[in-house]
């Protein structure tokens, strides 16, 4: 039988080795249930940028049966099949609407929602986070941060990654909610996961005291209510 559904989406998170977050990725890996799970890299969203490609082999493949999915030298004949062979996909950070559309292309947005069914997780930050809902605050199009309604809708919503790092993205986020421009939603600091089963977020996890996240909710008269959500902190 087909596991739980469930996506971890990470507001920012970082695999060097300088990095604070390896909590993070190893709560990832604990969630699969299994001593070496399988686990797949979808660089997409970076231009399969080969840099990034070794940072994930490098923190994974001492943990897991680590592999990727590229598009842009594609090897894999059926994405679906091999997607749904794994115990963890993780979505890289970049362009959240290049990833999208190249996605659509190779038909991996419909071999993406065939693995969450069949219950393998889904995971990532910042594009590989905000690509699961149905909207996001997104640079994709340029320096300044915009909505981009155009998400796989497994999640309801509106996601803003950043929270903490980047000043302007809480005042955008408040902004373009308000206007009703995006769906009610929630916001993650780096470092900080949410983790969502079906459709319901269950648990909060960060790698620093002090992270959060926080649903923001439009009220009448264009006005945003931010509720801070406390986050459980992962011990390394």
């Amino acid at each position: 039988m087909a596991g739980p559904q469930r996506i971890l989406a990470l507001g920012g998170a970082s695999l060097l080795p300088s990095s604070t977050d390896g909590p993070l990725h190893r709560y990832l890996l604990e969630l699969a249930g299994r001593e070496r799970p399988r686990i797949c890299v979808i660089g997409t969203a970076s231009g399969d940028n080969a840099e990034y490609l070794a940072s994930f082999y490098a923190f994974f493949a001492r943990r897991a049966e680590a592999t990727h999915l590229g598009l842009f030298d594609r090897r894999v004949a059926d994405p679906a099949a091999f997607l749904r062979e794994q115990d963890v996909v993780y979505v890289g950070g970049g362009n959240t609407a290049n990833a999208l559309a190249i996605w659509r292309l190779h038909g991996l947005d419909r071999a993406l929602r065939a693995a969450w069914d069949a219950g393998v997780i889904l995971a990532g930050p910042s594009a590989g986070a905000n690509c699961w809902f149905e909207a996001s605050t997104s640079d994709s199009f340029g320096p300044e941060i915009g909505p981009l309604r155009d998400g796989l809708k497994l999640l309801r919503g509106s996601f803003c990654p950043h929270y903490d790092s980047e000043s302007l993205r809480r005042p955008r986020y408040h902004e373009l909610v308000g206007a009703g421009e995006l769906p009610d939603g929630y916001a993650a600091d780096d470092g900080v996961g949410l983790l969502f089963e079906g459709r319901d977020l269950s648990e909060v996890v960060a790698s620093l005291p002090g992270a959060s996240a926080f649903r923001v909710e439009r009220r009448r008269g264009n006005q945003v209510e931010e509720t801070p959500i406390r986050a459980k902190v992962i011990r390394p």
